[in-house]
C-alpha cells in the first residue's frame, strides 16, 4: 500500500540534495521567483507545492514557462501534509493568510520564512494598526509569535536568523532603504529628524493579480507617486531604523511606480552631524559595514547604481554623495525587487536556517543589458 508520504510527493521525484522545502503560494511572483532559485540550488529540494485556488492542478497548467521535474500537483496547504513533506517552508501569501498557517507549522517542527507582512512587526497590535483592512477580516491571537519572529534583513540579523524558526522577510522598499541608511544610524553620524526616502520601483512589486493601475496602458510611459502619506512600508522602515539608532525615528517615505517590470532604486536624504565629512569618508564606512557581505556591493564615489546592474540578482548596489553646500548625505541603493527584495532574500534566510552560507545558490551577476 502506498504511504501517505508517497501521495504527498507524487510527481516530485526524490533528489538527494539535502534540505526539503515547501513553497506555498507557488504561482505568484514571489513563489515563482523562489522556485526558480531553489531549482538551481545545490542543497535544497522542493518537495511540496501549495496553493488554495490552484490546488489539484498540474504545475504545467499554471506555469508552462517554468517546468518542474515530474510536473507535480499543487496541493492544498494543509499543515500536516506540509510537515510530512518538508523541513522548511516559504510562504508567499497575501497579508493575513500566512498567520493562519504559521502556528500549526511551527508546532509540527517546520521552520518558516514568511514573505508577507504578517510577522514583520514586533507586536500583533502594530500589525493590526498598519494592516487594518486585513486585520478586520482575519482574526489573530498570535502576539507571542510576533515577538519571536526575526526580521529577515540578512546583513543585519544573520546570527538571529541562524537560530530562528520563524523569519519575516522584509519588504522590498525597506530592504533597499535600510541597507543604505543603517550603517550611518548605527555610528550616529546623521541627524535623526528630516530623513527623506524617495524610491522608485517596477510594476512587478504590485504582485501578479490583475490591478487597473498596473495595466500597460496605465503604467507605460508614466511615472506615478503613490502612498505619499502613510504607505505601509514607512512604519516597517521606522521600526528597524529606530532599533539600530536606539531611539524612535520618524521619516518621510514616498514610492513611485516606474514603467519597468522589475527593479527598485531608493534615494535617501539625511543631514550629516559633522559637515566636515567627505563622500570618501562615508563610503569607507559603508565598505567596512559590508566588507564580508557577498550580496551587498559598495560603489566608488561618483559611480551611481542602476537597476539594470542588479537585474535578476540577489545583490544590492549602494553608493553615496555628500553635498558640502547643504550638509546633506545622499544615499542611493538599487536592488531587484523580486530577488534581493523578496525571493532571493528568502533563500538567503533559508540558507542560514539550514546552517549554510547565506549566499549559497544565489545569483550575483546581472543579466545585462
Amino acid at each position: 500500500m502506498a504511504s501517505k508520504q508517497d501521495g504527498l510527493n507524487r510527481g516530485l521525484p526524490h533528489q538527494a540534495r539535502g534540505h526539503r522545502v515547501a513553497v506555498i503560494g507557488a504561482s505568484g511572483y514571489g513563489g515563482l521567483q523562489t522556485l526558480r532559485l531553489l531549482q538551481g540550488h545545490p542543497l535544497f529540494q522542493v518537495t511540496f507545492l501549495g496553493g488554495e485556488r490552484s490546488s489539484g492542478k498540474r504545475w504545467s497548467q499554471l506555469t508552462p514557462f517554468l517546468p518542474l521535474p515530474g510536473d507535480p500537483l499543487v496541493q492544498s496547504p494543509d499543515p500536516e501534509a506540509i510537515a510530512a513533506a518538508a523541513d522548511l517552508a516559504v510562504l508567499s501569501l497575501p497579508n493575513g493568510l500566512a498567520a493562519q498557517l504559521v502556528p500549526p507549522l511551527l508546532e509540527l517542527g517546520v521552520k518558516v520564512v514568511d514573505l508577507s507582512a504578517d510577522y514583520r512587526y514586533r507586536s500583533l497590535a502594530q500589525w493590526q494598526e498598519v494592516y487594518a483592512a486585513e486585520a478586520a477580516q482575519v482574526p489573530r491571537q498570535d502576539d507571542e509569535l510576533c515577538k519571536q519572529a526575526v526580521y529577515g534583513l540578512v546583513e543585519w540579523e544573520e546570527e538571529r536568523i541562524r537560530q530562528a524558526r520563524l523569519v519575516a522577510a522584509p519588504g522590498c522598499f525597506p530592504t533597499a532603504s535600510l541597507l543604505a541608511l543603517l550603517p550611518f544610524l548605527k555610528q550616529g553620524l546623521i541627524e535623526l529628524d528630516g530623513i527623506v526616502i524617495d524610491a522608485k520601483t517596477g510594476s512587478s512589486g504590485g504582485g501578479r493579480a490583475a490591478k487597473e493601475h498596473l495595466l500597460l496602458a496605465e503604467a507605460g510611459e508614466a511615472v506615478m507617486p503613490y502612498g505619499v502619506v502613510g504607505h505601509r512600508h514607512t512604519s516597517e522602515i521606522e521600526q528597524m531604523a529606530s532599533q539600530v539608532a536606539g531611539q524612535a525615528i520618524q521619516l518621510q517615505f514616498t514610492p513611485h511606480l516606474m514603467p519597468m517590470v522589475r527593479g527598485l532604486l531608493a534615494t535617501v536624504y539625511c543631514r550629516l552631524r559633522d559637515p566636515g565629512l567627505a563622500a570618501e569618508d562615508c563610503t569607507t564606512l559603508l565598505q567596512v559595514a559590508y566588507r564580508d557581505r557577498a550580496c551587498v556591493q559598495v560603489l566608488p564615489v561618483g559611480t551611481y547604481p542602476s537597476t539594470k546592474w542588479v537585474r535578476q540578482t540577489n545583490r544590492a548596489l549602494i553608493s553615496l554623495q555628500v553635498d558640502p553646500r547643504t550638509g546633506q548625505l545622499i544615499l542611493m541603493s538599487a536592488i531587484d525587487n523580486l530577488i534581493k527584495g523578496q525571493a532571493g532574500q528568502a533563500v538567503q534566510c533559508l540558507n542560514l536556517m539550514a546552517g549554510l552560507d547565506g549566499a549559497t545558490g544565489l545569483p550575483l551577476l546581472p543579466f545585462y543589458p
